[in-house]
């Protein structure tokens, strides 16, 4: 792969907290900056915010086109003047995550001190060791800083879902509705397996560097990239694959035996080539631990301790075909919240899109997260 430097900088809007964060690992992180979006108008009641978290390589331009790629929102299908999450009813914030590389403090950003004093260089791989919870702790900063001490909803899927389940559980006064989308309790022992694929291959990019490859104004970009294309895999299904590709060839009538003789391959490859000019392979490093480290049960004893008495509304979602988080740990999740005696509504959608079904037009799951926002927000009388 051709090399690439690294992308420009944008100027994101942010949200910056002099005294920062303290995360899970004990370090703290001073100054904390969070970049976000926001769409809508939030009502004099406060009451109608909901809050759309972002998948491992999302970003907060969740119904906008993306500065760096000028492609449309990420789940503009969804957020938008009457859509399911309508932004002529709700005020909608989204945030890129602590650790990300769209704005928030993560290894990209300059480093500081204990006592925030900036050192002159990028974090890199200095930078502590981030979790879910420790995402959500800075949401929750944002939040409180946009005005908004309840929460009429937090939504999200995958990475994101997880982030919503860490909101209910940390935070259940300040979330009235959670909507965990293809998402899990924990990560899996094989999607750990599958990240760590992804980050033996950025080590071993000779570009890596240890991890500091900026000084060199360069970036592991075959590394990255194999880490996208296998990562890109899972997200999909058989099916959608042999729909999609099948075995047709790319520019020949036979089988050549030249590089890029099936479609399949030349997709996949174009996936890797695009993600490495708009995401940092350590911020994809520190973000993938992050999901791996994520347990609930671990964190409070079991997963219906985590919601014992808790006051939120719950809508999960999964999707048939759907590998990588399948139905089975949605389910799981509902019975726990079920013996919790939480409030809860389950939906799997039948598609053989797989896990990235979530991100794209699926009608039935796009009206079933409309008619729970919407019962939410007569609940409270939004």
């Amino acid at each position: 792969m051709e090399q690439t430097a690294p992308f420009p900088v944008i100027e994101h809007q942010r949200a910056v907290f002099p005294e920062g964060v303290t995360l899970d690992c004990g370090a703290v992180l001073r100054p904390l900056s969070v970049a976000y979006r926001t769409y809508g108008t939030l009502n004099a009641a406060r009451s109608n915010a909901v809050l759309v978290c972002h998948a491992l390589t999302g970003d907060q331009y969740v119904a906008e086109r993306q500065p760096l790629t000028g492609r449309g929102g990420w789940w503009e299908a969804l957020v938008g003047p009457g859509k399911p999450v309508d932004t002529d009813r709700f005020f909608v914030i989204c945030a890129n995550v602590l650790g990300g590389c769209m704005g928030s403090t993560g290894p990209g950003e300059e480093m500081t001190d204990e006592n925030g004093v900036p050192q002159g260089r990028p974090w890199g791989t200095d930078f502590p060791s981030v979790t879910i919870c420790d995402m959500v702790r800075a949401q929750k900063k944002l939040v409180e800083k946009l005005g908004v001490d309840r929460l009429l909803a937090v939504i999200g899927g995958s990475m994101s879902g997880m982030q919503v389940l860490e909101w209910a559980a940390t935070y259940p006064e300040a979330v009235f509705a959670a909507a965990p989308i293809a998402a899990a309790t924990h990560h899996s022992a094989q999607n750990i397996a599958f990240h760590e694929v992804g980050r033996a291959a950025i080590h071993s990019d000779p570009d890596w560097k240890g991890g500091r490859y900026w000084e060199d104004g360069r970036i592991p970009a075959q590394g990255l990239s194999v880490a996208r294309m296998v990562a890109h895999i899972t997200y999909l299904s058989e099916a959608a694959l042999t729909r999609k590709f099948g075995r047709r060839l790319q520019g020949a009538s036979a089988v050549t035996f030249l590089e890029d003789v099936f479609q399949v391959e030349s997709y996949l490859r174009h996936q890797g080539s695009t993600f490495v000019r708009r995401f940092d392979a350590n911020s994809y490093l520190t973000i993938t631990r992050a999901m791996d480290y994520f347990d609930l049960a671990n964190e409070h004893g079991s997963v219906t301790a985590a919601f014992a008495n808790t006051p939120t509304r719950f809508f999960v979602a999964s999707f048939s075909s759907d590998w990588l988080f399948p139905t089975s740990e949605s389910r799981a999740l509902v019975r726990a919240l079920n013996a919790a005696a939480a409030p809860v509504s389950f939906i799997e959608i039948p598609t053989d899109k797989g896990h990235d079904a979530f991100l794209l037009d699926e009608p039935e799951f796009h009206r079933a997260m409309g008619g729970f926002l919407a019962g939410a927000a007569r609940a409270l009388g939004v």
